[in-house]
């Protein structure tokens, strides 16, 4: 086992007892476990932030120990492709997922109007949904682990990189692919945030999705707008910058849904759609995991899928479903009446 897997198991661990302990806070009502909860949180942070940063260094430096660094990255490549290379493939771009919900958790606790919530009930449960799914993706990094060794793979380590797909080699790979991860990760708190609502009923949940529900449309409309220009350029496409791929449109759908919620939010504070608001907010973060799984399973032809329908595929499926039931259940008992 090396550094970089230590750091994963150890990230997924954090995170696992950060959700442990804010549960068990919400039950007991200890305020010394929600201090736990909120330490481990920042261990998890940390060991994450350490695993971005040291396999960014191995695809900079083409440590081709590493299958993922062998598959995506090589000494041919420009300084700024190497280090995107990050993103080039599922391994490294799940792993920034993860990091930036992560840092986003602790960013929502300390800064901008939900600030003031920090030690209310509808923070907590906002916490403990998101450390939830961290704690998900953080497990499908061990199943998917982006620091295997080539040597337990193909018997040797390779002399030369692959380096990534020609059609990523583009000054757009740069930037639209954390574009899309930026904002699919800040969709996840206006998710949990309408989740704490069903539950407590606690108005104030619109506090903490507000903000982060504008940055997540503001990121995910700059990566299909730069995702266009660069679909123009590399691919042709008939001269036209979309073309209705399965990856685009599923891409679309949660931009069309956030859409919505952002206008819906809005007639919120009005007292008006306080059914319809936290419904848009729960079906944009499914549609989002959504399309990840079309990404993933490889069931639709595209120029974006990755892999066939594995494991992981099966996880993310049985998330979706968890995700419907869950919410539907919540839905229909606070609006039942």
């Amino acid at each position: 086992m090396n550094v970089g897997e230590i750091l994963i198991r150890l990230s997924f661990l954090l995170c696992a007892a950060a959700t442990g302990y804010a549960v068990w806070h919400y039950l007991s009502g200890k305020a010394s476990l929600r201090n736990l909860s909120r330490k481990t949180e920042l261990g998890c942070l940390i060991t994450t932030t350490l695993s971005v940063l040291l396999l960014t260094y191995y695809l900079y430096s083409v440590d081709l120990r590493y299958v993922y660094v062998f598959h995506q990255s090589s000494m041919d490549l420009a300084w700024y492709y190497r280090i995107s290379a990050l993103l080039a493939g599922i391994r490294g771009s799940w792993l920034f997922w993860t990091w930036c919900l992560l840092l986003m958790l602790g960013l929502m606790q300390h800064t901008g109007p939900s600030k003031v919530l920090r030690n209310a009930k509808i923070m907590d449960i906002t916490r403990t949904v998101t450390l939830v799914i961290a704690s998900l993706f953080l497990l499908l990094l061990i199943i998917r682990n982006p620091f295997e060794l080539s040597v337990d793979v193909y018997g040797i380590v390779p002399t030369y990189g692959m380096g990534m797909n020609p059609l990523l080699r583009t000054p757009w790979m740069v930037i639209h692919p954390p574009l899309f991860f930026i904002g699919y990760a800040a969709f996840t708190i206006p998710y949990a945030a309408s989740i704490g609502y069903l539950i407590l009923e606690d108005s104030r949940w619109v506090h903490i999705a507000e903000t982060w529900s504008r940055i997540a449309w503001f990121f995910l409309t700059l990566g299909i707008g730069i995702g266009g220009l660069w679909a123009y350029e590399v691919l042709g496409w008939a001269a036209w910058y979309w073309s209705w791929d399965p990856i685009e449109t599923s891409s679309l759908v949660p931009w069309v849904a956030s859409t919505a919620y952002l206008h819906a939010q809005f007639r919120l504070k009005r007292k008006e759609y306080q059914f319809v608001t936290p419904l848009l907010a729960i079906v944009t973060f499914i549609l989002v995991i959504f399309a990840t799984f079309i990404v993933r399973s490889g069931l639709w032809a595209s120029e974006h899928a990755w892999q066939e329908f594995g494991l992981e595929g099966k996880i993310i499926a049985a998330f979706i479903l968890g995700l419907i039931v869950t919410s539907a259940y919540l839905l229909q008992k606070r609006f039942r009446a």
